[in-house]
Parts: structure tokens; sequence; C-alpha cells
């Protein structure tokens, strides 16, 4: 942040964009500059599925790391260890890797309650969040009791990409994935906007935004000329930033780009038997590509443009 400021100077905006571990630093970092006068103070975040909380399992997974003191139990210390096929992020994940995890979650959160009493988020800047409503690696719901519901009335919003309802895996789906909306999000007037993507009928693929302004109780509906494609039953955590065009997680991948790492990894559909990939099919079922990022990258254009507090 500083070279960031040094760069641009003083007088410029500075807006700070993070997505999952990173929304949880940028946020801690606002958390920090409300405190230390010598950091710059952020007019803006923009987080994208952010790591504010994660399952409580995380907590205890270093206790099933202790038998990897011993050698012959050394895999004990990895959540899963399997082939590294991807050049951009690890696929084997350490327990500790976990734990520490769990530690950033829980000490934000507590940053962000002693702030609240201490009457500090005020001067807080206004948060804009991305986020699916069904998350395997961070919680949804946390998003909400332990940063929204303690942010100020201040221009902050919430927009929740919903489970595509005119999908046709009604009875492959959990019963609870049907009213997951319902459960997370409290009924208006909210002190944030909330905008929810979500199918315009129930029998279309085609989406469109659902909006409540803050203090609202009324409920305002445009297209979005954006719809889900066939076959994707909801968004995931690792979809929301990455267009449908990327070369490596997109389901539509530009061949025609300069960079090609050996496989298109969102655009594999396998079929065939069991034992033959050297990877769980979990990793290929999951969508890596957002089929809404031209929203979501208008909407970062739009608040970055906003006025400056």
């Amino acid at each position: 942040m500083r070279e960031a400021v040094r760069r641009t100077g003083p007088s410029k905006p500075l807006h700070i964009v993070g997505y999952s571990n990173g929304g949880a630093l940028a946020l801690k970092y606002a958390l920090d500059s409300l405190e230390d006068a010598r950091l710059a103070r952020p007019d803006r975040l923009i987080l994208i599925s952010p790591l504010i909380g994660i399952t409580s399992f995380a907590r205890f997974v270093g206790i099933a790391a202790l038998p990897a003191l011993l050698p012959a139990f050394a895999k004990a210390a990895w959540l899963g260890i399997v082939p590294e096929f991807n050049p951009f992020k690890y696929n084997s994940f350490p327990i500790n890797g976990a734990r520490q995890t769990h530690r950033l979650t829980a000490a934000l959160q507590d940053r962000i309650v002693r702030a609240a009493r201490a009457g500090g988020l005020d001067r807080m800047p206004p948060v804009l969040t991305f986020q699916s409503v069904v998350d395997f690696t961070v919680s949804t719901p946390a998003i909400l009791s332990a940063l929204y519901a303690h942010l100020p009335a201040n221009g902050g919003e919430l927009v929740l990409f919903d489970l595509n309802r005119a999908a046709i895996v009604g009875p492959l789906m959990r019963s609870a994935a049907d009213t997951v909306l319902t459960r997370i999000l409290a009924d208006p007037p909210r002190k944030f906007r909330t905008a929810i993507v979500t199918n315009a009928a129930a029998d279309t693929y085609e989406v469109a935004e659902q909006v409540t302004e803050a203090g609202a109780t009324t409920e305002q509906t445009r297209p979005l000329n954006l719809a889900f494609p066939p076959g994707i039953f909801s968004l995931s955590h690792i979809a929301l930033p990455f267009p449908m065009n990327d070369s490596l997680y997109g389901m539509e991948p530009d061949k025609t780009q300069a960079e090609f790492f050996g496989v298109h990894l969102g655009a594999i559909a396998p079929r065939g038997e069991r034992g033959v990939l050297i990877l769980n099919l979990d990793a290929l079922l999951r969508v890596s590509s957002n089929p809404f990022f031209p929203y979501l990258l208008k909407r970062i254009d739009q608040a970055i443009a906003s006025p400056r507090r």
C-alpha cells in the first residue's frame, strides 16, 4: 500500500480489490488503517468470495496432523495429496494451511467486533462484496453475520449469485440447497444494498438482478441479458474472478490466446471409466469460470468511478 500511494500520489483514490484470502487481507489492512494514521486509508473495498469465515473443522485439524511427527505417518500432515497439474495453484493442501486460515478468520472477526463496539467502523470505507450463495471453501453466512451485520450504513453492497433454479437436477440436489438464500439473508430493511443475480423466471436460464436498496423493503428487478450455461447448477468459490474465455479455467476458452498450459481445465467434461485419470473428478466437475463475469467487471468499474467519500 505504501508503494501504491508513492507511485500514484496521495491525492488519488485508493481502491483495494481482494479475492478469497486476499479479501481477508484487504479487510485486515482497512481495519489496521483505522488505528494507524501512518497507513493510507482505502476509499473502497471490493471483495470477491472473501475469507471471512470457514468451517469449524479447521479449528481442530492441527490435532489430526499430530501423527505426522512420526515418519511413517508423514501424510497425516496433509488434508490431501494429489498430482500437481495446475500451473497457478497447489492441488495438495497441508493441514497447517487450514489451521492458519482458521486463525486468520478468528483474528479478523475479533477485530471487527472490537472495532464495532468502539465505534471505529463508522470510519470504514464502503464495502462491495461478490459472493456465491453456495461456497465450499469460505462461509457465505459468515460474510453476513461476521461482517455486514457490523458495518455502518455508508453505501456498502452485497451481490449474491444464486443457484440456477431452472437446472433440471432436482432429485440430485440436497434439500437444504433450495432454501439457502432465505436462510442466510435476513428480511429487509437492511443497512446495505443487496443485489441478487438469479433466474428471471423458474423455467428459464436467463438471469435478472433483484435489487433492494439500503433501508428499503421493496425489490426492483432488471434483466441482465446473461444466462446460466446448460449443465451449470451454481457458481463456486473459484469461479467468480475468471471469465468464460479464460485459456485455463474458462468453460469456453479462447484458443487463439497465446498462452496455453497444456489443458483447458474449465472446459473438460470427462466421460469414461473410473481409475483412468490421475485426479478426482470433483476437481473437474467444480465450475471454474463465471458466466456473469461481464456483470461483475461492470459493477467494479462503476464502484471505482463513483465519487470519492
